[in-house]
């Protein structure tokens, strides 16, 4: 496809992932990644032509207008839909595959000063919360989800998805789900309520001899078992 058919598809894709996109004049001043976008299908076009200089200049003005700063040479598909945007960082190496959805204030960063591929890609379909950084040479696997502020430094599978800090896979084989940001656990409220359970259980093991007592403290080291095999999933 080429340059003019391209920024007109991202354009349209801004009205099927947006249901608050109403009129023109909306689409105008009030979606800066898209116009990101539109810019660095052009910048990017330069920037393979070996005119990087000005592919520079027009991502840093593009930055200044839209407050998103995304590096021409990065490899961004079709239909790739930056929503509000303000924040998102892409950098030089990044691969981000087609339907992707990246909310505001995503970083997609290097933990390496050298050279070669040191930014992630994202494949097809994956969902990417506000505030997410995903830092490192790594793959998020097609129609992954990752949760708003995680920090991922390790690959996720396909159809997984991804929360925490750092973050861990929570769950897997699920494509086609939406992705419910209120609907994700918590897993620090959930270790520590289980902290607590196991303290007051063997509190009172050292007060009474009780079985039941025991049976409940073994429950519990089998719901921490299961819990800690999760994480390293």
């Amino acid at each position: 496809m080429g340059l003019y058919t391209d920024i007109v598809e991202d354009f349209s894709n801004a009205y099927k992932n947006d249901p608050a996109l109403n009129s023109k004049v909306d689409f105008l001043f009030n979606y800066p990644g898209v116009w990101a976008i539109a810019w660095y299908r052009l910048a990017h076009k330069l920037h393979k032509a070996n005119f990087k200089r000005l592919a520079r200049m027009i991502m840093g003005f593009s930055q200044i207008f839209t407050n998103i700063d995304i590096h021409p040479a990065a490899v961004i598909g079709r239909r790739v839909f930056i929503d509000h945007g303000i924040g998102v960082v892409i950098g030089e190496t990044t691969i981000i595959e087609d339907d992707v959805l990246i909310y505001q204030g995503v970083t997609l960063g290097g933990v390496s000063l050298k050279q070669g591929k040191r930014h992630p890609t994202i494949k097809q379909g994956a969902v990417i919360g506000a505030g997410a950084k995903i830092l490192g040479n790594i793959v998020i696997g097609e129609y992954a989800k990752i949760g708003a502020n995680s920090v991922v430094v390790k690959a996720v599978p396909d159809c997984s998805t991804a929360i925490g800090i750092p973050a861990h896979v929570i769950e897997k084989g699920r494509c086609k789900d939406p992705f419910m940001h209120n609907m994700l656990p918590d897993i620090n409220k959930e270790m520590f309520e289980y902290l607590l359970k196991r303290v007051a259980v063997l509190e009172h093991i050292l007060v009474e001899d009780n079985k039941k007592l025991l049976e409940d403290d073994l429950a519990l080291e089998n719901i921490y078992e299961s819990f800690i095999k999760a994480m390293k999933n």
